[in-house]
């Protein structure tokens, strides 16, 4: 193994430094690989492209509309259900299996809440996630530009997330409460961010995926008490669905739609454009903008933490299961985890420079002549 050498921007080597040689290569290929995919988002289909005039805002933002005329609904008196399925069959949506319906967490509470009230929370948990990742991020980096820079991509990744039009919508108030939970998750203290991840699962169900993920690691680094708690959320997640469903049942019909499905199987080019649209990437042309979502994934791998190995985990699942189970109409699956995703490009510069002094290492062979 290569000696290790002084960090670029980390205050610690990176994940790369040091690893053997073959390791090494094995690793660059796969990042070249998956850097040239990358470039398949140019011939990925998209969402249908976005007017922005303000008589098409019904076809531009239909699901985002929708979730609006169900809380209004819900604020005026109606049950959550019925309230739903009337919305959904007005708006020729299916309504069947039980998971076209959204759990009633989100509409129940914005339609208890003044619009202006529910503008200022989703503000202050965008303030909360900025700080705490500043937080995180402080002891990551040797000197303050580098700091900044994973701010400013920080910010880059929240960009949907400050659109106060966009509070209806389910996936923004989960993508943001997963990446609280990541921040403010430690070795000694993880109670906060199971709390948060439980909220972002009682808003979207999908983020049962990143809690499943948090007690496997866990799990593995025999810390059992974590483990226990990351699991039991999912239990009460399982309950609440299985009550959902049932509430479901008492106001579907035989003769209403069936969804399509969520076998996309639209490939890692989707996922990439997916991410490049959900971010501040999305104002680039997509053949920048493609590389620097792979190039973001590699930046996470490379940040040799706990954070790091974890943040990876989680964007590398919901990669795949965009890249498999998305349908083109489900592109905002992406807001799920696009808040952290960009920040990776600050840990790019470290994993590159110790990835490829690993690579190039020879094996030395020292001869010692022994005279007697």
């Amino acid at each position: 193994m290569p000696p290790r050498a002084s960090p670029l921007w980390l205050t610690a080597p990176s994940r790369f430094a040091g690893v053997r040689a073959g390791t090494a290569r094995v690793c660059l290929a796969v990042a070249a690989v998956l850097l040239a995919l990358s470039w398949t988002a140019l011939l990925s289909g998209g969402p249908p492209t976005v007017r922005h005039a303000a008589s098409s805002r019904i076809d531009d933002e239909a699901d985002v509309v929708l979730y609006e005329n169900i809380v209004r609904g819900v604020a005026a008196g109606g049950n959550y259900y019925a309230v739903a399925a009337d919305a959904l069959r007005h708006g020729d949506y299916p309504l069947r299996p039980f998971i076209t319906f959204r759990l009633p967490t989100l509409a129940v509470i914005e339609a208890a809440l003044p619009v202006w009230a529910t503008v200022a929370l989703l503000y202050a948990l965008v303030a909360g996630v900025c700080a705490a990742w500043a937080a995180r991020l402080r002891a990551a980096f040797t000197r303050v530009p580098p700091s900044i820079i994973a701010m400013a991509l920080l910010l880059a990744g929240l960009m949907a997330f400050v659109q106060s039009d966009l509070i209806a919508f389910h996936e923004i108030w989960a993508g943001l409460l997963i990446a609280l939970s990541l921040a403010l998750r430690r070795g000694d203290r993880w109670v906060e961010a199971v709390a948060f991840a439980m909220m972002a699962m009682l808003i979207r169900e999908t983020a049962a995926l990143y809690v499943g993920l948090m007690a496997g690691l866990a799990m593995l680094e025999g810390r059992r008490r974590e483990a226990l708690a990351w699991g039991g959320t999912i239990g009460v997640l399982a309950i609440v669905l299985a009550l959902h469903a049932h509430a479901v049942s008492a106001v579907v019909h035989a003769a209403d739609p069936v969804s399509p499905g969520w076998s996309g199987l639209l490939g890692y080019g989707f996922f990439v454009r997916t991410m490049a649209i959900s971010t501040a990437l999305a104002i680039v042309p997509l053949g920048i903008a493609a590389p620097l979502v792979a190039l973001a994934l590699f930046g996470w791998a490379s940040w040799a933490s706990a954070t790091g190995l974890r943040v990876f985990v989680t964007l590398a699942a919901y990669a795949v299961l965009i890249a498999l189970f998305a349908r083109a109409d489900t592109f905002y699956w992406g807001l799920m985890i696009a808040p952290t995703l960009l920040v990776g490009l600050a840990f790019v510069p470290d994993g590159v420079r110790d990835l490829v002094r690993a690579a190039a290492a020879r094996r030395r062979i020292t001869v010692t002549r022994v005279v007697r």
